[in-house]
């Protein structure tokens, strides 16, 4: 059974009448397509008659002959038949040659209401573009959150207990990887999905990339995802995994590349004494903890990067704008900001040591700012102290507990 991704509804519900192109981005096989089914069945239960709904999904081959904008043209007034409000859904509209055209034209002429789906984020930043500013509202799905995945196995009647946050840190949330019982099965899985987002997203629409070089370096980013970036790090590893050279140039397009598929979230700096967030970004995080996994032999459950990713993920599916945090003496793993409030987060795996609890409670030794603090481990033990919360990373996943912000 297909899961109802509430979360993201109620950000939709909204403007389903408004004179607004929806706009749902996001990783292939996140689940927007299911997302856009679910709100084509809320609007015919809504008492909309199935005549003035039409959904077309752009990857099937029963419209592969709608490649331009002047096709999707023809084809959409063709359906319509008379002055009501018709619901229009265009699912990965990213395969229509000048598409903004089209969309353009239905929101001028038409009694519409249109959605579309996309899996790049360049979708609405062409040339072509212009004609659609401040006309669009854009949503970014990703794939199943931890609360997902236990909403998504009770749905179907599989078993799900929270020591399940291991699988989830290994296998991440990709809806039909949950088909699988079998790590081997899983792992072919992913690793077919990210090669195919690789060849129709990145290798088709871009020149001169070479495939395997693409995935050598994309899947050393996503492994090292959390980690400071640096670019004379991969050229290290490349040269020496390969024995040739590679640009810098070379690494910052391919990071480009990954972020415009949705493969990793570039993440800035926020200066925390000076309340202002810096404009390079130094840090990023994968999408999802299964294409981490695919390019490692093991896993290690208490690398803090694997729950930072995972925290990070959750925060922005809540709508937060997030930020590491820069002190003079350091920095904070995140800043999590939501209209105009913020909280302070520091992530770890246990504090099992004084060593540990110094380390993670002391980010904020340097802080004035009167914010929340917080630090979140896997520990069931409440370590509050000194007015900095302790919160299990477990208990934040699956929203037993809230973040407080000021």
């Amino acid at each position: 059974m297909k899961l109802k991704r509430e979360k993201y509804l109620e950000q939709i519900r909204p403007y389903y009448d408004a004179d607004l192109i929806k706009v749902i981005t996001g990783v292939r096989r996140a689940g927007k397509s299911i997302l856009l089914d679910t709100i084509k069945d809320e609007i015919l239960e809504s008492g909309v008659s199935g005549d003035h709904i039409i959904y077309i999904n752009l990857e099937d081959m029963d419209f592969e002959y709608i490649t331009t904008a002047s096709d999707l043209n023809r084809e959409i007034k063709s359906r319509i038949v008379d002055m009501g409000k018709y619901y229009i859904f265009l699912d990965e509209i990213q395969h229509i040659k000048e598409f903004e055209k089209a969309l353009a034209s239905f929101r001028a002429a038409m009694n519409v209401s249109l959605f579309v789906t996309g899996s790049n984020s360049t979708l609405l930043s062409g040339e072509l573009a212009t004609l659609l500013t401040g006309r669009t509202v854009e949503f970014e799905i990703l794939p199943f959150s931890f609360l997902e995945m236990k909403e998504y196995l009770e749905l179907n009647n599989w078993e799900f207990h929270e020591d399940m946050i291991y699988d989830y840190l290994k296998w991440g949330g990709f809806p039909l990887r949950f088909d699988f019982k079998d790590e081997a099965s899983i792992n072919r899985y992913l690793s077919n999905l990210y090669q195919g987002i690789v060849n129709k997203d990145i290798i088709k629409k871009a020149r001169g990339i070479d495939k395997k070089t693409f995935l050598d370096i994309s899947l050393y980013i996503i492994a090292n995802a959390g980690k400071e970036f640096s670019a004379d790090n991969i050229i290290e590893y490349y040269q020496k995994n390969n024995h040739k050279t590679i640009s810098r140039r070379t690494v910052y397009n391919y990071l480009d590349k990954m972020k415009k598929a949705f493969l990793i979230h570039g993440v800035g700096r926020y200066h925390i004494t000076g309340k202002a967030s810096l404009k390079n970004r130094e840090k990023y995080y994968a999408v999802d903890m299964g294409f981490r996994t695919i390019n490692t032999n093991t896993i290690n459950y208490e690398d803090t990067f694997l729950l930072e990713n995972i925290v990070y993920n959750e925060l922005i599916t809540l709508g937060y704008t997030v930020f590491t945090g820069k002190t003079y003496k350091g920095e904070v793993d995140f800043v999590a900001i939501k209209e105009g409030k913020k909280c302070f987060i520091q992530v770890c795996y246990l504090l099992a040591s004084k060593e540990t609890v110094e380390r993670e409670f002391g980010a904020y030794k340097p802080i004035t700012d009167a914010s929340p603090k917080y630090v979140l481990s896997l520990d069931r033990v409440d370590l509050s102290r000194n007015g900095i919360a302790h919160m299990n990373i477990v208990d934040f996943l699956l929203h037993k507990k809230e973040l407080a912000l000021t």
